[in-house]
């Protein structure tokens, strides 16, 4: 019952927050820290740090660490936070994982190790020796459209049945069924596991098939729409999440505007009111002015601005 009670707070709408830099690439800390108030004020469940959408690919590693610190120290506990740890090398991320802990995190989620193919036993291993290294909760992050590999369904099942400190998975696959598989699989012997969507438009589905929530950017552009859902869903008020969900289908065109979509949120996010910069990490660069009507555009015809 204790492991449930202390699950209880993973459940809901995680959004990715991105992280608010000035034109040098820097922390911009008091854009950074309206940011993290506009995400507790409209309602997060939780927040992610240092996920897809907060660019740790593109930081120094002293930049990561200032930015998971930061965050911490400023939303003090007001709702549950998780830090983005990924890295190339197990302990690597183990450094990681211990800052996070040590500054407050309430999980960490890690996508599995990049560049290299590894593999089953050896991604195995890495998720099994950073969640035995950290007393911070873990959760894996499958994302192969940008690692290059899927985690795997046997590694993912065998993790979730002999790692307790793995407690749960962000599934970023443009297939509903691989998440479903994930459920099936896991939740036959333990259904406290938490599982995330990750692609937006599936956070509907994910939760019908017995899933606890959603890690959606989308929230810091329209927390009434992804977080309507989750809400409408657990209110069984089914027509009012049906009519959400074709407004975020709508909203999902974003994620084409641009690649990586990094400026696409910040210039959205600038768009529905929250004065904040707009600026990226090298390599990316800032949204161009028509791909930034274009995202507008699409605000447009989902009635956000």
């Amino acid at each position: 019952m204790a492991v449930k009670m202390k699950l209880e707070k993973f459940k809901g709408i995680f959004p990715p927050v991105p992280t608010i830099v000035d034109s040098t690439g820097q922390l911009d800390r008091q854009g950074m820290a309206r940011m993290l108030d506009k995400v507790i004020e409209d309602g997060a469940h939780g927040m992610l740090i240092l996920g897809s959408g907060g660019e740790f690919c593109h930081m120094t590693h002293k930049m990561r660490l200032e930015v998971a610190e930061f965050a911490l120290g400023h939303v003090a506990g007001r709702v549950p936070v998780m830090v983005g740890i990924a890295a190339p090398g197990t302990q690597e991320t183990i450094e990681y994982g211990v800052h996070a802990g040590q500054h407050g995190a309430d999980a960490v989620l890690v996508v599995n190790p990049y560049y290299a193919t590894l593999n089953a036993d050896f991604i195995y291993d890495h998720y099994r020796t950073v969640a035995e290294s950290l007393k911070t909760p873990v959760l894996l992050y499958n994302f192969p459209a940008l690692t290059g590999q899927d985690i795997g369904l046997d590694v993912i099942e065998r993790l979730a049945c002999t790692v307790p400190n793995i407690i749960g998975i962000k599934d970023t696959i443009d297939n509903i069924s691989h998440t479903r598989e994930i459920i099936n699989r896991v939740h036959a012997f333990r259904r406290d596991f938490i599982i995330f969507s990750g692609f937006d438009e599936y956070l509907l589905d994910t939760l019908i098939l017995g899933g606890h929530g959603g890690i959606p950017a989308t929230f810091n552009i329209a927390p009434q729409i992804t977080g309507g859902i989750y809400q409408a869903f657990v209110d069984k008020d089914y027509d009012t999440a049906f009519e959400k969900q074709r407004v975020l289908a709508k909203l999902s065109s974003l994620y084409a505007v641009e690649s990586p979509f990094f400026g696409v949120i910040k210039e959205c996010i600038k768009a529905t009111g929250t004065d904040i910069s707009t600026e990226v990490i090298a390599p990316t660069k800032k949204l161009s002015p028509e791909k930034t009507e274009l995202a507008k555009s699409i605000l447009k015809s989902a009635n956000i601005i």
